[in-house]
């Protein structure tokens, strides 16, 4: 029984935390999803440029 206590309160505590979040508004999830993926989109960009021109060095050094 002392698990089953102990689950329960477990359960209970969650619940009490779960009720103290406070959740992001659409309008907020939306633009923070857009600020990621135009952070990715940048970064991907910069990464790709990077290697190539690092592939072109490299070639040019080997022959």
């Amino acid at each position: 029984m002392e698990r089953i206590d102990q689950a329960k309160a477990y359960l209970g505590d969650v619940r009490s935390e779960m009720r103290k979040v406070v959740w992001p508004s659409r309008k907020e999830t939306m633009q923070t999803t857009i600020v990621v993926f135009g952070m990715v989109v940048a970064v991907s960009l910069f990464l790709w440029l990077v290697d190539a021109i690092l592939s072109s060095t490299v070639q040019a050094i080997i022959g």
